[in-house]
C-alpha cells in the first residue's frame, strides 16, 4: 500500500532485557530492505536511491553506487544472491516501482524490470533460491499482481488466477519491511490488510495420489496451481492496518504480525500463529505490545522476534505469547524502537538506523 509509516517515541513496560547493538551506517535514509545472508554478509535498502552492503557484520558499510536514474526512488526491499549479487526493488506508483540488479558488488547496475501497470505498485520481493523468485504488488485490474522469475530475475511471468482477485478499494498488500510474503516448500504465500480486512493467500499445490495417499505433485509448474485466502484476525478494518509481516516455516509453524501504523501504540490485532502451515490462524493471546512491521525467527534460540515504531516483541512459545525486549541499562534508552524491517542478526529503520542484535541477547530454550 502507499502509506508511509509513523513513528513514535513512546516506550512501554519491559519483561526482557537485551537489545541491538547501534551501527553508524553514515546515512539519513530511511531504510526497508534489510536481506542478511550470513558470515558477516549483508545488504540494506532504501530512500533517496540508497542501496548499502556489509562484508563484516555491519562493522563498515558500504555505500552503493546509486542505480540509474533512482536517486528519488525509494528501495523498500532488496534480495541477495552472494556478496558480489544482489537485486533491489523499488515502490511507487505505475514506473517507480522497478527492479535493479548488481553482479559486481553494487559498483554497477542493470534496471531488469520495470511495473508495466500505471496503476500498479510494488509492494514485496523474495527469492526461494538463486534463480526463482516472486514480486507482489496491490490489486490492479481487481486482482493481486504476482510475477515469478526462474532465471534469477533476467524476465519475469505475471500469474492471473481466480483466487488473486482483490477489491483494490478493500485489499492491498504493504510494502513496509519486503516482509509481507513467505515462501514453504517452494509455495509462495502472501498477506494483506485494508478495510476489507486482513488475508493470506497461499499457493496451493495440486496434489497427485500414490495408493490413497495424497502427495504434492513437485513436477507441476506453479502456474497450474490455485490460490486460496483465509482470514487472519490483525488489524481493525481500516485502510492502514492488516496483515505487515509474514514468516513460515517448514514445520508448518508461522507466524504474522502487524496492527494499524496510524495507531502504533494499540496492541490489539498485532500478532496471530500458525500450526498448520497457514490453513488457519489464532490472535496471540498476549499480543506485542504495538502495531509490529516485520517478524523473524531465530533458530537457535527457537525464539520469534518482532519489530515496530515503538519497540520490540519476542516469543518463545511460537506466537502464543509475546513479551517486550528492552534496553539493557548500558543500552541507549531508545535501542528497542524505530525499527522498519528485519533479517537476523540485523535491523533497519528510519534516518539511517541499523542495528545488530548482540551475542548471546536471546537465551536458548527447549
Amino acid at each position: 500500500m502507499r502509506a508511509t509509516l509513523l513513528l513514535t517515541t513512546l516506550a512501554l513496560a519491559t519483561a526482557a532485557h537485551a537489545q541491538w547493538n547501534i551501527q553508524d551506517a553514515y546515512t539519513t535514509a530511511s531504510l526497508r530492505g534489510i536481506h542478511s545472508l550470513g558470515n558477516g554478509i549483508a545488504w540494506a535498502s532504501g530512500t533517496d536511491g540508497t542501496v548499502l552492503r556489509t562484508e563484516d557484520n555491519g562493522a563498515h558499510w558500504q555505500h552503493c553506487a546509486i542505480p540509474p536514474d533512482a536517486e528519488k526512488l525509494d528501495f523498500r526491499g532488496v534480495q541477495a544472491i552472494d556478496n558480489k549479487t544482489a537485486i533491489v526493488m523499488s515502490s511507487g506508483k505505475g514506473d517507480l516501482s522497478r527492479l535493479y540488479k548488481t553482479m559486481d558488488g553494487c559498483q554497477t547496475w542493470k534496471l531488469i524490470f520495470t511495473n508495466p501497470d500505471k496503476d500498479g505498485f510494488w509492494d514485496a520481493l523474495i527469492f526461494e533460491d538463486q534463480t526463482t523468485g516472486f514480486l507482489l504488488g496491490d490489486p490492479v485490474h481487481d486482482s493481486f499482481y504476482l510475477s515469478e522469475t526462474t532465471d534469477g530475475g533476467k524476465t519475469w511471468i505475471q500469474k492471473h488466477n481466480r483466487g488473486l482477485q482483490a477489491d483494490a478499494s478493500l485489499q492491498g498488500a504493504f510494502a513496509a519491511s519486503n516482509t509481507s510474503m513467505s515462501v514453504m516448500h517452494g509455495l509462495p504465500s502472501f498477506g494483506s490488510g485494508g478495510v476489507g480486512g486482513s488475508f493470506i493467500y497461499r499457493l496451493v499445490a495440486p496434489m497427485v495420489y500414490e495408493g490413497n495417499s495424497p502427495q504434492k505433485d513437485q513436477n507441476k509448474n506453479s502456474s497450474m496451481d490455485g490460490w486460496t485466502s483465509v482470514p487472519v484476525p490483525l488489524g481493525s478494518r481500516t485502510e492502514a492496518s492488516g496483515l505487515f509481516s509474514l514468516a513460515l516455516l517448514p514445520t508448518a509453524q508461522g507466524i504474522a504480525v502487524g496492527g494499524d501504523y496510524l495507531k502504533p501504540n494499540v496492541s490489539t490485532g498485532t500478532a496471530a500463529f500458525t500450526r498448520d502451515g497457514g490453513h488457519s490462524w489464532t490472535a496471540s493471546t498476549t499480543s506485542p505490545h504495538g502495531y509490529r512491521s516485520s517478524v523473524a525467527y531465530d533458530a537457535f534460540t527457537k525464539t520469534w522476534i518482532a519489530v515496530g515504531p515503538n519497540g520490540t516483541d519476542i516469543s518463545t512459545d511460537d506466537g502464543r505469547n509475546w513479551r517486550a525486549l528492552t534496553p539493557s541499562p548500558a543500552d541507549a534508552p531508545d535501542a528497542d524502537k524505530n525499527w522498519n524491517a528485519l533479517s537476523l542478526p540485523f535491523v533497519v529503520g528510519p534516518h539511517g538506523r541499523i542495528g545488530i542484535l548482540r551475542d548471546g541477547a536471546l537465551a536458548p530454550h527447549n
